[in-house]
């Protein structure tokens, strides 16, 4: 259960990284209000994966996912280039993850 919450909170820090940039410094409402929500919810996630899951883990699993999902909008939506060797380092991050997740009992 731990790892399926520290998966959804570090998909919900990609939602807080994106709404972030959009809320234009919070001048925008509606951004600001999906920062913060999504913020709360993602730190809440970490806090109670991390009673199960070693700090580190915990800590480099939510912020490589939130970094790769958040990147990878990115570039899907234009608002930052793509290139091959970009997909592939982003890809060697999700190995890592996935590697770490192979060696936490």
């Amino acid at each position: 259960m731990s790892w399926i919450l520290l998966v959804l909170s570090g998909v919900l820090e990609a939602v807080w990284a994106t709404a972030l940039g959009r809320s234009q410094g919070f001048t925008k409402p509606v951004a600001t209000v999906v920062f913060a929500v999504a913020l709360v919810v993602s730190m809440a996630g970490l806090a109670y994966a991390m009673r199960e899951l070693p700090v580190g883990t915990s800590y480099v699993v939510w912020v490589g996912i939130g970094a790769v999902l958040t990147a990878a909008y990115g570039m899907l939506t234009g608002a930052e280039p793509a290139s091959v060797l970009k997909v592939l380092f982003l890809a060697g991050i999700v190995g890592c993850i996935i590697g770490l997740k192979a060696t936490t009992h």
